[in-house]
C-alpha cells in the first residue's frame, strides 16, 4: 500500500535523508502538554500511547502533585530530573 500524498512527482532532493525502515513500523509521536508527575506508571503509559514528549510538573508520589503541574524549587527540579533521566522521552518540567 502507498500512503496518501506519496506519488511519483514527490520531490526528493540532495538533502533528503533516507532511513531504512525494513521490518519496522513508523508512527508519528505526540506531545502531552499537561502531565501531573504522580507515579512512574505515567511514563510507561505515555510511551505505550505513542507520546514522545511530555510537559509536566510535580514532585512524584506526593499529595501535592495531584493538584499541580508545577515542580516547586530547584531541589525538587533536580530530583525529578534524576528520576526522569532514564526514560526515552523528551521532558520539559514546569
Amino acid at each position: 500500500d502507498i500512503m496518501d500524498g506519496v506519488h511519483r512527482n514527490l520531490v526528493v532532493g540532495p538533502s533528503t535523508e533516507i532511513i531504512a525502515g525494513n521490518g519496522r513500523i513508523l508512527t508519528a509521536g505526540a506531545i502531552d502538554c499537561h502531565v501531573h508527575l504522580i507515579c512512574p506508571q505515567i511514563m510507561e503509559e505515555a510511551l505505550g500511547g505513542g507520546i514522545t514528549t511530555i510537559i509536566a510538573g510535580g514532585t512524584g508520589p506526593a499529595e501535592g502533585s495531584k493538584a499541580t503541574t508545577v515542580t516547586p524549587g530547584s531541589w525538587h527540579l533536580a530530583r525529578m530530573l534524576e528520576a526522569l533521566d532514564s526514560w526515552p522521552l523528551n521532558i520539559a518540567l514546569l
